[in-house]
Formats: structure tokens, C-alpha cells, sequence
């Protein structure tokens, strides 16, 4: 639950928390940090923060350094940055054993300036310019993940080959087939409320083992802060039982990818901003609303990255599978990239294009910019489509490699001034060390049609 410091005090003292988490976001969407001990937290964290080597903000996969970036390298010795707690973000962990959490933001050690480079610093950014726009952003991520047998260790072991799904039918809505699993999912669901994540539901997907978890919409940034939660707490839980999950955007070619659809809305202090009387297609909006949804919409390919981030991303989106091929936009037609659902109050936007790979900070900074643009330029969206967009060749479409992907995000002027030159650069370079890694490798697809029949 979300406890203040007054109270994470009161914890210490009776003994139910004795470790405090002090972590980030880093660029995949992974935590790091350290642990420390909670009454040293309290005398000395908690205010003046704590420092971490300034090379976690250029690491691969395996953390590895990798050289290139202006921001932190060899010649500059990697040094320090400064990482201080957002004590509204502090909370206890129910599924951590007498541990709370706090998530930082990152400053440069010596001014305690942003570190422009760091997901949590980009979306804080564009929330920034909504303020100063008079608007504030709620949303909501809907995260899509596989569930397995064998345990993450036993999963390594197998080289990730031949892993038994939790479920053997095709569970999409089946309250029997859930049931089955429901000590990780209705665990999942209560350790998380308990941890002041508020659950709406899981249910089950159109794939085998694969699940959904909703949980209510929020503030932009708190949401973000919620999503990554979420996946921490996943596979905690799931090491803990013995079982393994991934949030791999496609983890089968036979087998439906994972998404991550984001639910968007401008808020105008408590009024809903996409809330109007103007009649825009099947339904009545604002003009906040139509031109967000232009911005959005003429975007989404310059952004790509960050809502598709590796190679695998791009395995997902096929005919007829879910995941959209297309920008087009449509009422309540989950064909199509964009989806406006709800209604008055609850009008938003639902953007299908991200997989469950993506960083959550990154984005819904690209959405929220995106569709800020698309306010200050007044721009117009296209007609709405009707039908199946699957099947709609006049629709601008996804890009389908991350290649292209990566070309239009470093060709881009709009996410060069929205990012800023350098931090652009250093996701450029980013994303290049993540395709070079790929091109690398020697695959067992590779191995297989090619070792004895070439």
C-alpha cells in the first residue's frame, strides 16, 4: 500500500518492514536500484537520496556497457548520478517479505538537474507541457502476458525450448480454464491491490496460458509508476510458485502476441477534455479530442520504438491476429490501431499498437506528445473507418521492421525537438545496438534449416 514516511516509520519501528527498495526505470522498462536498510532509509535516504553509476543509463540486456553514447562512457570514467526519491511514490511490497519501495527520479549528481536521458524524466516532461497547456493526462495500460509450468530457472535450462503453457485450450474469457491457474492470477490480482495498485480483473486471452490484468486508470505517471510494478510483481510471484510468465511481445509464432493497449484522456481539472457535443463520425467529442487523436494517429510512425522496442516486436503484428497492421481509427473496432471507447466522462482514446514489451514511460510520453501536437497544430484526423481494417490497403500502415521502424524515429524533426537532440541521439543509438545485437546472432532457426541442407 502507499504509506508516507510518518507511517513506513511507525512499519520499522513494530518490525514489519526492514528493507527499502530505492529504485528506477531504466531504458527496457527494467527496475534497478538497491536495497537498503529501512532505518538507514529513514535518517538518510529519504532526504538527501542516494547515487548509481551514471552507466545504467547505457547497458544492454546482460547490463554490458555499451560504447557510443555522449551521455556516459569510458573516457568520462562513468561516474555518478544522483538518484532522489519521489516519497509520494513510496509504498509496501504485500508480496515482499518486510520490504517497501520508493522510485526515483535521476539528477545529475553535482546540480541536481533532470537527467534528461531516463524514460521517468521523458514522460515527466511531457506532462510538463500538458500543465502548461492547462491540461493534466489520465490513463490506463492493459497488460497482456503467458503463463508456464516450469519454473524461470527451469525455463533457462531448457534454453526456453518446449516450455508447457498453463493452459492447453484456447482461454479467451473461459472462467473454467482460469480457474486453473487462479494461485498465480488471483494471487497476482490480491498481492497488488494490497500493495495499493487498484485490480479491475484479469481474464483469460487468445492464447494458450495467456492472460490479461486490467487495473483502474490514473494519473499519467502514476500509472507508468503502476505498470512496472505490475511486471515486478509478476515475476516475483511467479518465481516464488514455482512458475515462469514473459510479457515477450510475440513468445510463439503459433500463439497470439502480448500487447499493451494504452486508454488516454485530457482532463481540464475534473472535467474530461475529450468530452464535447460536437458530432465527429458515430460519435460527439470535442475539438481537444479530434485534433489529440489527429496528433496521435499522424505520429505513431515516427514514435515507433517506443512503443515496439526490440526485434520481436514487429513478429506480432500479422493479419487478422489482434495486433493492428494499420493507423486507422474506428468506434469500438479492435481492428484498428486506434479505438475510441467510453462515453461523456469516459470518452478516450485506446492506442493497440504497443506490445506488453514496451517501457510504459516511453510510451505514453509519445502518446501524450504526440496527441499535444496534434492540439497545438489543430490538426484534422482522417474519416473514421468502418469495417475491417485488416483488410484496408488506403490506411496508412504500422511499420513492420524494427529497421524501419528505427529510420523513421532518427529521420523524424517532430521527436528530435520533442526529446531533444541529444536524448533523441542516445535512443537512436539505443535502438541500433539493439537490432546490431540481433543481426549478430546465430539463431536455432538459423541452425536448423541451414547446418546439414546448405
Amino acid at each position: 500500500m502507499l504509506v508516507s514516511l510518518e507511517q513506513l516509520e511507525k512499519r520499522v519501528k513494530d518490525g514489519s518492514v526492514d528493507t527499502v527498495i530505492v529504485a528506477f526505470p531504466g531504458l527496457y522498462g527494467r527496475l534497478l536500484g538497491k536495497r537498503f536498510d529501512a532505518e538507514f532509509f529513514l535518517s538518510t535516504v529519504a532526504d538527501r537520496g542516494t547515487h548509481g553509476c551514471n552507466y545504467l543509463a547505457t547497458v544492454d540486456m546482460e547490463m554490458e556497457p555499451v560504447e557510443g553514447y555522449a551521455f556516459a562512457n569510458w573516457d568520462a570514467g562513468y561516474g555518478d548520478f544522483h538518484m532522489q526519491p519521489r516519497i509520494e511514490s513510496l509504498r509496501v511490497l504485500s508480496w515482499a517479505d518486510r520490504t517497501a519501495i520508493i522510485l526515483c527520479d535521476i539528477v545529475e549528481e553535482q546540480t541536481h538537474d533532470s537527467v534528461p536521458y531516463l524514460p521517468r524524466s521523458i514522460l515527466q516532461n511531457q506532462v510538463d507541457r500538458a500543465n502548461e497547456q492547462c491540461f493534466s493526462a489520465k490513463a490506463a495500460t492493459e497488460l497482456e502476458y503467458y503463463l508456464f509450468q516450469e519454473s524461470y530457472e527451469q525455463a533457462q535450462q531448457q534454453n526456453y525450448e518446449g516450455l508447457k503453457p498453463s493452459g492447453w485450450y484456447l482461454e479467451d474469457y473461459h472462467i473454467l480454464q482460469g480457474s486453473r491457474r487462479e494461485r498465480f492470477h488471483g494471487e497476482l490480482r490480491r498481492q497488488l491491490k494490497a500493495s495499493g495498485i487498484p485490480v479491475e480483473s484479469t481474464k483469460g486471452e487468445w492464447g494458450l496460458g495467456q492472460h490479461e490484468l486490467n487495473v483502474v486508470y490514473g494519473d499519467i505517471v502514476e500509472m507508468a509508476d503502476r505498470h512496472i510494478l505490475i511486471k515486478q510483481c509478476a515475476k516475483e510471484l511467479a518465481d516464488q510458485l514455482g512458475v515462469s510468465v514473459t510479457f515477450m511481445a510475440k513468445q510463439s509464432q503459433e500463439q497470439a502476441g502480448s500487447s499493451c493497449h494504452i486508454h488516454l484522456s485530457l482532463w481540464e481539472g475534473e472535467k474530461n477534455a475529450f468530452d464535447g457535443e460536437e458530432q465527429f463520425g458515430r460519435i460527439k467529442c470535442s475539438s481537444t479530442f479530434q485534433h489529440f487523436l489527429a496528433g496521435w494517429i499522424s505520429h505513431a510512425s515516427e514514435f515507433m520504438p517506443f512503443y515496439a522496442p526490440t526485434v520481436n516486436s514487429y513478429k506480432r503484428y500479422q493479419h487478422g491476429s489482434w495486433a493492428p497492421t494499420t493507423l486507422a481509427w474506428s468506434q469500438d473496432n479492435r481492428t484498428a490501431g486506434f479505438r475510441v471507447v467510453g462515453s461523456d466522462s469516459s470518452l478516450r482514446i485506446e492506442c493497440r499498437i504497443p506490445g506488453a514489451d514496451c517501457n510504459p514511460y516511453l510510451a505514453l510520453a509519445a502518446s501524450l506528445a504526440s496527441g499535444l501536437d496534434g492540439v497545438a497544430q489543430q490538426m484534422i484526423p482522417p474519416e473514421e473507418f468502418v469495417g475491417n481494417a485488416y483488410d484496408e490497403e488506403a490506411t496508412a500502415a504500422v511499420p513492420t521492421t524494427f529497421t524501419e521502424a528505427i529510420q523513421a524515429f532518427e529521420q523524424s524533426v517532430f521527436v528530435k525537438e520533442t526529446l531533444g537532440e541529444g536524448v533523441h541521439q542516445h535512443y537512436v543509438h539505443f535502438y541500433r545496438t539493439e537490432q546490431i545485437a540481433y543481426e549478430n546472432a546465430v539463431t536455432d532457426w538459423e541452425r536448423q534449416r541451414y547446418f546439414e541442407r546448405i
